[in-house]
């Protein structure tokens, strides 16, 4: 029997790998707790101010709609890599594409929560 090399991922690519998924992890935490506030923010408004809480909500289901179609998008992609070269570049690509969408949803919701609380705060 003859022996085959096994082929080893070196220890900088898997810690990068992890890096990436701990930065998007953390990315995504953020926006959902942008999501949670903009549902905390339904609950205490006046009827005025419900309809712009819906649409921090609707736009919210419509982040996480675009964050799933990316991560099927980015699977399929995965799966069609022809070897690890490729697969790191699929990876790093799509991980500082959902970075900076992360960072755009995330910045774009806060600045509607606080539109929304600043209304809520002056009243009807």
């Amino acid at each position: 029997m003859t022996d085959t090399p096994q082929f080893e991922i070196p220890d900088a690519v898997r810690e990068m790998a992890e890096r990436n998924v701990e930065q998007a992890r953390a990315a995504y935490a953020q926006f959902l707790e942008m999501a949670r506030q903009a549902q905390d923010v339904v609950a205490k408004s006046s009827d005025a101010m419900a309809q712009s809480a819906r649409d921090i909500q609707l736009q919210a289901l419509r982040y996480a709609q675009e964050n799933i179609d990316a991560s099927f998008e980015f699977a399929s992609s995965v799966a069609k890599a022809r070897d690890l070269k490729e697969y790191l570049d699929v990876q790093t690509r799509y991980t500082q594409r959902q970075m900076k969408t992360y960072t755009d949803q995330a910045q774009n919701l806060g600045r509607l929560v606080s539109e929304v609380a600043q209304k809520a705060q002056k009243g009807p």
